[in-house]
């Protein structure tokens, strides 16, 4: 047996070294105190003083990349490359703020501790490979007699690191969770809070509804200072104006001739008596139900699109469809069963796509933008494409920088961070979408700025008259509690000033009245008065409330006694789970981050505007 884990030795590194690209690159190639060698250039970010380098960055990078592939995950588009080092930059600092934490708690473990580890607590990578499974499953055994073979060996002493660094953590974690205590006091209020009741009468104060626009007098002095007071929501971002020629990637008549010829010879395979699962797996595009057969299971009606759910539910059990059109493609449908509420069917798909001269058309256009305009600093390369291709230059509309760019119905990815590293004149690589090849020329750049009053004055006007209604609101809102203080009738009150009252039905704290979601401190108070107790005036951002409960219920106590070991152990887990969330989370808020990656686009940016310089990516 031994000989035969030493010759798969190999082979079982070979399918778990992925996982561990990312530990090694951080726990063995990064210098976690932060006297690194790395020059001022390579610095990715610094967390609390520690430096996070580029080749520390990119090495993760690189393995968050790899595992997506694996798991066929993996998108190749600007968007998506830029939102995966997002996450796995922000995974390496969580890492340094846990580790930290760890060491100032002095949580630490001994040899003996990572030792019992790593052959008792396997991680789940490790479960998953073949070589340690018996009968498709996990087998301890195997596992361990791996990692006492191969000690030495720098897979073993990498998992070791990872294990060093995980345990103080998980010490950690478990620290974080030890003193979340639940008295039978205080589950009695969490039970109360999900079946304790209360009716109440509400009047509800909206300045904007109740103080019409002509009962308010705003002047320059009131917008000026508005203005003053607000500045920081008038920044408009930098904004990017940009030009654009495309080649349309939409099917035609003639391939959609094509692609119903297709489905009606599959129907014709059917008919002679092709089996209906094996033509699925060779024919259908809809790789969901195309491994199985192209069995949907299921289905409710409403589920799919009406075209196919018309066609399915005409079919009598058993039998086959001729082809039918929806916005994906031509079906084949198989009905095997159907009820009232749903069917249960099996079709097979035969997409609509570019196809035959049409493709080759298309295709040759796209070689053509990516030929003379696509990455190009001469800005009239466009043009002269555009020309050339007899398309014309299209004007997008001004595009803010943070968001992303947006074609009629369709999202353009990539734009919307290209444009803001690139430069005046520049023309982007052949962008690819379902619907179209693009390419984009930046025509010019705008600099973030604060615009001025004469630029806002009419979101200005909107905001200081809605400051005068908040305050006309105030005065009203005293009126009415004057009147209630008096003893006035609750409708009453509301009625004299012309407002309304309402009787909301019997909710709980944990799930208020629609009329008060997002209002807690409203609903709070209404399980703190008294029935026939009326409230002060409740002034929250949305609105201000005025409250009278006319009928209470209180929790069973009985039920709460015979559900208390239950209710203690769910909420426990919870609690526990939140409070390591909050922990972790303040840990990351309070860390001193200064994420470097911006200031090094710029200093590559600047390095290749300069003369006689070239690109410091290496092309």
């Amino acid at each position: 047996m031994m000989r035969t884990m030493r010759a798969g030795a190999k082979y079982i590194m070979a399918i778990v070294a992925v996982a561990f690209v990312g530990w090694m690159v951080f726990e063995v190639g990064m210098d976690i105190s932060g006297q690194g060698a790395a020059s001022a250039n390579d610095e990715i970010a610094v967390v609390n003083g520690r430096k996070i380098t580029g080749e520390q960055f990119y090495g993760a990078v690189r393995n968050a990349q790899e595992q997506q592939r694996q798991m066929g995950n993996i998108v190749y588009t600007l968007d998506a490359q830029r939102e995966l080092e997002n996450q796995v930059l922000e995974g390496l600092v969580q890492q340094i703020v846990i580790q930290e934490e760890a060491r100032r708690r002095q949580i630490s473990t001994s040899d003996e501790e990572i030792r019992q580890a790593m052959l008792n607590m396997p991680l789940p990578e490790m479960v998953q490979v073949p070589e340690f499974q018996t009968d498709g499953e996990f087998d301890l055994s195997k596992y361990q007699r791996y990692l006492m073979s191969q000690r030495q060996s720098p897979f073993v002493l990498a998992l070791q690191s990872q294990y060093e660094t995980e345990l103080p953590q998980r010490k950690l974690v478990d620290r974080l969770a030890s003193d979340v205590f639940f008295s039978d006091a205080k589950l009695w209020r969490l039970y109360r809070d999900r079946y304790d009741s209360v009716t109440t009468k509400l009047i509800t104060l909206f300045p904007q509804a109740v103080i019409s626009d002509d009962e308010v007098e705003v002047i320059d002095a009131d917008i000026a200072a508005y203005y003053e007071e607000h500045k920081d929501d008038f920044v408009q971002p930098a904004i990017a104006h940009l030009s654009y020629i495309s080649v349309s990637r939409v099917p035609n008549g003639a391939d959609s001739a094509a692609a119903l010829e297709r489905a009606i010879s599959v129907r014709a395979e059917l008919r002679d008596g092709a089996d209906f699962a094996d033509l699925a797996a060779r024919e259908s595009a809809d790789s969901g139900s195309r491994q199985q057969g192209g069995d949907l299971g299921e289905v409710r009606l409403g589920q799919h699109v009406p075209d196919f759910a018309d066609a399915a539910m005409a079919l009598r059990p058993g039998r086959i469809s001729d082809p039918v059109l929806s916005d994906f493609g031509y079906h084949i449908i198989r009905l095997e069963s159907k009820s009232d509420t749903g069917y249960h069917a099996s079709h097979i798909l035969i997409p609509v796509e570019l196809q035959g001269d049409h493709l080759d058309e298309v295709e040759s256009l796209g070689d053509s933008l990516d030929f003379h305009a696509a990455e190009q600093d001469d800005p009239a390369m466009l043009d002269s494409t555009a020309s050339m291709l007899g398309i014309p230059v299209v004007q997008a509309d001004p595009l803010f920088k943070g968001n992303r760019l947006r074609l009629g119905n369709f999202i353009v990815p990539d734009v919307g961070i290209w444009a803001f590293e690139a430069f005046e004149g520049e023309t982007s690589s052949v962008i690819e979408t379902e619907q179209a090849y693009y390419v984009f020329r930046i025509d010019s750049l705008e600099e973030e700025r604060t615009l001025t009053l004469e630029e806002v004055r009419d979101q200005a006007t909107f905001g200081a008259r809605d400051a005068k209604k908040w305050e006309m609101a105030e005065d009203l809102a005293a009126q009415v509690d004057d009147d209630l203080r008096g003893g006035m009738p609750f409708e009453d009150a509301a009625v004299s000033h012309g407002l309304r009252s309402l009787t909301l039905e019997p909710f709980t704290r944990l799930a208020p009245d629609p009329a008060l979601a997002g209002e807690p401190e409203v609903v709070g108070v209404a399980f703190g008065l008294e029935v026939g107790q009326t409230s002060g005036p409740i002034q929250t951002e949305r609105a201000i409330f005025f409250l009278e409960p006319t009928a209470k219920t209180q929790a069973d106590s009985a039920a709460f006694v015979e559900e208390i070991d239950q209710l203690r152990d769910y909420i426990l887990r919870d609690a526990q789970q939140l409070r390591i969330q909050l922990v972790l989370a303040s840990l990351r808020e309070s860390a001193d981050f200064v994420d470097g990656r911006e200031a090094l686009r710029q200093a590559q940016r600047a390095q290749f505007q300069m003369p006689g310089a070239t690109n410091p990516l290496g092309f």
